[in-house]
Order: structure tokens, then C-alpha cells, then sequence
């Protein structure tokens, strides 16, 4: 007598023991066997589960069959793999979004400023401390989210606990940490430019130019700020002595 096992699918996972019974007259036919299987990926540590369904035949000429058919697979994920990667996509799209969103709040002060410096909008905006109060908000949240102890050794990383350059790029590799750099750049040029056009309207100086640098090169509208205002001292001086 004959056993022989036919797999519509594999591998499965079974720790089990199987009995087959069939009845023949009045004598009742006992099979035993048994099915062990694993099936773990170590790569991604997904274990997959099989439920088959167990059908049988029995002959004393052709010997017993089994057929085994699987009828759902269920697939289970590491969890702390998941939430590693979660915190990561999350990460992101944050950094992305107050990147964006940034760049887009400080435009209309620079907009106004450029191509409307007389209007009293433009003057009541530039007495309002709104803006450095939200951008700050969200510079503190951001550097809380960064900062990590890997953060305080990158930036004393000499032996003077001065910062390095090599340092800074590992700092800044992070995305997240960009982001508030990036916040904290809209923050002070968005300042220098509101004092430059302050300075211009005080001292009657023109500013617009100065003030367009300060949107992407602060150093350089502060500048040409500075430019401006000693040739029209210069001029002024000039002409009251004519």
C-alpha cells in the first residue's frame, strides 16, 4: 500500500499532525502522517501563512491520495520595520511641505515692498511682528524634531568645540534639519530686508533693489544697502554745497 502527496502550492506552514480515516465494511482505517513546513524570508522578515483545503481518496489498488489547495494567504509584517519607515515617509513630507509653504508666506512682504513701498498696506505690514512669530514657532518645532545627540557632537566636533565643515555637511544631510535651516534663512533675510526698507523710508533712499537681494543673497542687499546710502549722503552733501 501506497501513500503519495500532491502540492498545488508551496510552500505552506503546517505544524501539525494529519489523520486520514476511511470505513470499509465494518473496520474503521486510520492513516496517520504528518506535514512540517516554515517559510520565513530573513531579507524582509514577511512570513506568509497558507490555509489549504484537505480532500482525500482511498483505493486498495491505487492507495490513498491527498490534494492540498490552498485558499488564502496572509502576509505579516515586521511592525517596527513599518514604523521605521513610516517615520521616515513622515519625515519627508513634512521637511517638503515647510519648505514650500516657507518660501511661499515671506513673498507677499517682499512683493509689497518691491512694487508698492508707499502704500499704507505696505507700511502696516512691515510694523507687524506676525510673521517672525509663526516662522519662529515653526523654526523651534523643526530643530526639536532634528535635533538628536549625534546633532551637539557634529557641532563641537573639534577639539577647540568649534564646528567643522565635514561636520555640518553630516548635520545638514538630514532633511529635516535642512528644513529649519531653510526657515531660519527666510526668518533673518525677511528681518534684514523690513529694516533696509525701514532705513530707505526714514533717509528717503531708494531700497528696492536692496531689498530684492535680501529675498535670496541677504549679505549682498545689505550691501548694496549700504552702497546706496553713502552715495546719497554723498550727493546730498554735493548739492547743499551748490
Amino acid at each position: 500500500m501506497s501513500f503519495s502527496s500532491f502540492y498545488s502550492h508551496s510552500p505552506l506552514l503546517f505544524n501539525k499532525d494529519i489523520k486520514l480515516c476511511r470505513t470499509v465494511g465494518q473496520e474503521k482505517l486510520c492513516f496517520p502522517f504528518s506535514i512540517r513546513s516554515n517559510d520565513v524570508d530573513p531579507c524582509t522578515r514577511r512570513i506568509s501563512r497558507s490555509r489549504a483545503g484537505l480532500s482525500g481518496d482511498w483505493s486498495f489498488i491505487g492507495g490513498s491520495k491527498i490534494v492540498l489547495k490552498p485558499k488564502a494567504t496572509t502576509s505579516f509584517r515586521n511592525p517596527k520595520r513599518s514604523q521605521i519607515h513610516a517615520s521616515w515617509f513622515i519625515g519627508s513630507q513634512l521637511a517638503s511641505t515647510v519648505f514650500t509653504w516657507g518660501t511661499i508666506a515671506v513673498l507677499p512682504y517682499y512683493t509689497l515692498m518691491v512694487f508698492a513701498p508707499k502704500s499704507e498696506l505696505t507700511k502696516k505690514s512691515m510694523e507687524s511682528n506676525l510673521p517672525y512669530v509663526v516662522l519662529g514657532i515653526l523654526y523651534a518645532y523643526l530643530l526639536f524634531l532634528s535635533w538628536t545627540p549625534e546633532t551637539t557632537r557634529l557641532i563641537f566636533a573639534s577639539k577647540y568645540l568649534l564646528p567643522e565643515l565635514s561636520s555640518i555637511g553630516k548635520m545638514f544631510s538630514s532633511e529635516l534639519t535642512l528644513a529649519s535651516a531653510w526657515i531660519h534663512l527666510l526668518v533673518v533675510d525677511l528681518f534684514a530686508a523690513r529694516h533696509i526698507f525701514c532705513d530707505g523710508m526714514v533717509n528717503q533712499i531708494e531700497t528696492r533693489h536692496s531689498v530684492s537681494f535680501c529675498l535670496f543673497f541677504c549679505p549682498i542687499g545689505i550691501l548694496t544697502h549700504i552702497i546706496t546710502k553713502a552715495m546719497s549722503k554723498t550727493t546730498r552733501t554735493e548739492g547743499h554745497g551748490l
